[in-house]
């Protein structure tokens, strides 16, 4: 299993999602549509939608296409969220935004059964595709699952398991799903829809506030925000097609809950988390300078205490912040591009993180450790400041509400605990 502080942080999860329904959990049978003659109309194709899970990577829920051949009484599903931990570097790939996915083909019986053991709905809807679009269909499908053809680089929301089964419908219908959709712009963006599905789940919530940069801050089109299943699958009954005869039809011909999940619905709207990381901004700023006041009255402990509190917070805002930049620079995770939270968790806290013991208790490096712990101040001032800029315009109120009384009050711990330390210095007697 990959760690899941760096699933939080790295935003590793199948970026999938349906809304499953309160009730209780049942089965309906789904009644084919009767056959014809001609070539093609034996086959009939769904939507098959998956709901929410409990694992980091089911938050999302799934899909696939779901083909019914009576020629031969088969029930296949296709899928291209395929994946497994124990790929060859599996970790190394997907930290690097090089991980591997592929497209297989299952029964229904066991779809069925997989899904509903884990308490996740399950919704077909029978698409109105012609049977020549159906035949063609199952032919792309069964020439994807080849060996040779099936695997691909996932990407978390433009490549992976619900924008591959998109694409391959909206090539069987000839494009029309694309031009119904894509001039329709919502007022989500990528970082609203991740903050939402991860809200119960809060290290993979920090995390993805923390790594999602400027190209997740965009209103997407209908035809963008089908990453989504639970999104394709409400798109898809907007949707009108031509059939064979040039009439227009609704794409989705019914639909049916083929199981409901006892557990609640997906979020509608993200949380407000903000009050949150403002109030631990605060109280962490706060306890600093309360532990300096203490710290020049004479409490060794409150200086330590405020020595160890500003030495941690720069390590790990540093860290962070190198982990942050080097995805940006040296991995494919586009979406970590481009991200204003380096401004709140620099790298430089790094340096500081070893300037500051050794500024107050060594008392050398004090002006060095004045300057960077100032620097870093006034870099997540900056941040501050330039909001609504159009290249300062981040959706990162969350990240500046932590950083910047931290930093702030970094700044004050240095300079008043060096002051104190160095007038407070015994001189030496002279002979």
């Amino acid at each position: 299993m990959i760690p899941r502080p760096v699933a939080a942080i790295l935003f590793a999860m199948c970026l999938l999602g349906i809304a499953p329904s309160r009730g209780q959990s049942q089965i309906i049978p789904f009644v084919p549509t009767p056959p014809a003659g001609e070539p093609g109309s034996e086959l009939t194709v769904y939507l098959l939608t998956i709901g929410q899970g409990d694992e980091v990577w089911e938050l999302f829920g799934h899909n696939a296409i779901w083909i019914k051949d009576r020629s031969d009484g088969s029930d296949i599903t296709y899928n291209w969220g395929m994946f497994d931990f124990n790929q060859p570097n599996f970790l190394g790939r997907f930290l690097t935004g090089n991980t591997s996915y592929w497209m297989e083909g299952i029964d229904l019986e066991s779809m069925l059964q997989s899904y509903t053991q884990r308490n996740r709905s399950l919704l077909a809807q029978e698409l109105n595709l012609t049977p020549e679009q159906r035949l063609l269909l199952k032919q792309a499908l069964e020439t994807n699952r080849l060996p040779q053809n099936k695997f691909y680089r996932y990407d978390y929301y433009r490549d992976n398991c619900s924008t591959r089964l998109r694409d391959m419908l909206d090539r069987a219908l000839g494009g029309q799903l694309q031009t119904a959709t894509t001039t329709r712009i919502t007022s989500e963006t990528y970082r609203t829809h991740t903050q939402r599905l991860t809200q119960n789940d809060i290290p993979v919530n920090a995390g993805v506030t923390f790594a999602l940069g400027h190209p997740a801050d965009r209103p997407i089109s209908m035809w963008e925000e089908m990453f989504l299943p639970v999104r394709m699958a409400n798109h898809l009954r907007t949707v009108s097609v031509t059939d064979s005869v040039g009439k227009r039809i609704p794409l989705v011909r019914s639909e049916m809950a083929l199981f409901t999940a006892g557990r609640a619905p997906e979020s509608a709207a993200p949380p407000n988390y903000l009050p949150w990381y403002l109030a631990a901004g605060i109280a962490i700023g706060g306890v600093l300078i309360i532990m300096v006041s203490r710290a020049e009255m004479g409490s060794r402990l409150a200086l330590f205490g405020a020595t160890a509190v500003a030495t941690l917070w720069s390590l790990v805002a540093g860290l962070a912040g190198t982990a942050l930049l080097a995805a940006w620079l040296f991995t494919r995770h586009y979406f970590m591009s481009w991200n204003e939270n380096l401004l709140q968790l620099s790298p430089l806290s790094i340096a500081l993180a070893v300037l500051i013991p050794l500024s107050v208790y060594g008392l050398r490096a004090i002006e060095r450790a004045r300057r960077l712990s100032a620097i870093v101040a006034a870099l997540s001032l900056v941040g501050f400041i330039a909001q609504g800029i159009p290249l300062f315009d981040q959706s990162n109120g969350e990240m500046i509400a932590l950083g910047l009384p931290i930093n702030l009050g970094i700044v004050w711990t240095v300079y008043r605990l060096t002051f104190y330390r160095r007038t407070s210095r015994p001189s030496s007697a002279a002979l």
